[in-house]
């Protein structure tokens, strides 16, 4: 991918892009199938039970509650009752805590704001019949609530969407034959989260000293403030991406105090969607974000910074940084990649696990492609204005046509924005350029993630072909790129591609069609 920042920014318009239960009626609820009683049972005090933060396990709720107090310092009441917790917020806590495993201190950061306390995702036990789930929390419900409650089958309650929200939302009973009259959502639109686990992995020191300690990144983006005081003089600038939802909000706050910078930086925690500027802020004079992701767009952090810009970005004259970014499609020669990846697995230690290597050809590689595997001029999928794009129009569909330069020898691969293998880099160029057009302006600074560029953290995306091309200069593989956000989480990627191949005066093959994720 090619990444610009320019002053001032694009004014022409991006370029249109066309993309193409079952309930069970019985009432006889057998003890040991689907009795409600098995999840919410009198007996819980005395099941086994594990602690919340290890693997030891104690024969009553009491004794494993009373080893987390002296062990761990964790009060499961005393945090309840700290975060204002009702039945199924504690619920979500418990199963949150079991699935991420995250440590004592963690959880006695936590607010209750968080967007888990309200997600049913948490409402599902990760561990079955788990006892701590089953307590009496002392929650005032009415004696019509506890018989609904203890009436529902436990069959029907991760699958029921009407019981669900009788269950966990506590309804008047009053209300009931409203609810059931009321459509059921469609199960494209049910409610998930797909945010937790993306803004957690930025919670970690690592990945941000990843970043930082990529210089291409760092240094281009330091390059575009510092050679642009007359840009920044007395702006209003809005950094979208500190780390939402982690510590490192907190982190960046003490940062900027230590460093005498209060009067100057305001670290505001929340997601960009849901936060306001302050009192004294209308709008901001530039957003400056690094949202990019694997293949440009993995993540989607780009919705939520288009999402500042109509918001926040002061309409006349405001500034995006980067203002410009490509996505490119180019063939490589992808011997390298079949030896680690798939041929690895024919013989370990005398032992055939080939069954290990099916999956590699379902997901997207990331890793360094060297240049010399490059054996086609790039290909334009995508190109990106910061100003004027939508998020409708990051899922796209791309006809692409790639001519082999060079004999490929090996299997071939289609690599987004640039391939990957394990040959030397020899012939890199510079990854910072003067822009993404032979005829830039001076203020103009771009920077690629290309094979022939300096290694970025980004690396570049490699999508392996199942059926290989045996290709000779000339060769022309051509077809259509579809990319879209995953139904099944929308911070990954859906790429399907469609191609056909043709050598000389030969018709075009058949066409091929895979399917790829990015996450």
């Amino acid at each position: 991918m090619s990444i610009r920042f320019a002053v001032p920014p694009p004014t022409q318009e991006d370029v249109d892009d066309h993309s193409t239960s079952s309930d069970s009626d019985s009432e006889d609820y057998v003890e040991e199938d689907n009795n409600f009683e098995d999840w919410v049972s009198d007996q819980a005090q005395i099941q086994p039970c594990r602690s919340l933060f290890d693997d030891n396990s104690f024969p009553t709720v009491a004794g494993a509650l009373d080893f987390d107090k002296s062990t761990h310092g964790f009060d499961l009441d005393v945090t309840s009752k700290k975060l204002k917790l009702d039945l199924h917020r504690r619920i979500r806590l418990i199963n949150f805590i079991r699935k991420h495993k995250p440590t004592p201190t963690d959880v006695g950061n936590l607010t209750g704001a968080e967007s888990f306390f309200s997600s049913d995702e948490y409402l599902i036990p990760v561990i079955e019949d788990d006892p701590l789930l089953q307590l009496d929390f002392g929650d005032d419900w009415s004696d019509d609530e506890a018989l609904l409650r203890r009436g529902i089958p436990r069959a029907h309650l991760p699958t029921s969407p009407t019981t669900k929200r009788l269950v966990t939302k506590k309804l008047d009973i009053s209300n009931i034959a409203e609810i059931l009259d009321e459509p059921g959502p469609s199960t494209t639109g049910a409610l998930r989260d797909d945010d937790t686990h993306y803004f957690q992995s930025y919670g970690y020191n690592d990945i941000h000293a990843v970043m930082i300690q990529d210089k291409v990144r760092t240094s281009s983006y330091a390059s575009f403030i510092l050679t642009n005081p007359i840009l920044f003089r007395d702006a209003i600038v809005l950094d979208v991406g500190c780390g939402t939802a982690s510590d490192i909000a907190a982190k960046a706050e003490k940062i900027v105090q230590e460093n005498g910078l209060e009067d100057i930086i305001t670290v505001i925690r929340g997601k960009v969607e849901e936060i306001s500027l302050p009192d004294d802020v209308s709008h901001v004079d530039i957003i400056i974000s690094e949202w990019m992701g694997y293949a440009l767009l993995y993540e989607s952090m780009l919705d939520s910074v288009l999402h500042a810009r109509d918001r926040f970005l002061r309409p006349d004259g405001g500034v995006m940084a980067p203002s410009q970014c490509r996505i490119m499609l180019a063939l490589c020669e992808g011997s390298e990649i079949m030896k680690d990846r798939v041929d690895f697995w024919g013989d370990v230690y005398g032992f055939d696990l080939s069954e290990m290597a099916h999956e590699v050809y379902n997901e997207a590689i990331v890793d360094v492609v060297g240049p010399d595997s490059v054996v086609s001029e790039p290909c334009l999928l995508k190109d990106l204005n910061l100003k004027s794009i939508t998020s409708r129009q990051l899922d796209f569909t791309s006809p692409f046509t790639l001519t082999s330069t060079s004999s490929m020898h090996g299997d071939a691969t289609l690599a987004e924005v640039w391939p990957v293998g394990g040959k030397s880099a020899s012939r890199r160029r510079a990854s910072i350029g003067p822009g993404l057009k032979q005829k830039e302006q001076k203020k103009v600074i771009s920077f690629s993630t290309g094979p022939l560029s300096q290694p970025t953290h980004w690396k570049q995306t490699i999508f392996l072909l199942r059926d290989p091309i045996l290709a000779e200069e000339g060769t022309v593989v051509s077809g259509t790129f579809y990319c879209k956000k995953s139904e099944e989480n929308s911070r990954e990627l859906d790429v399907e591609i469609h191609y056909s191949v043709k050598k000389g005066a030969e018709p075009a093959g058949d066409v091929v069609v895979q399917m790829y994720k990015v996450r």
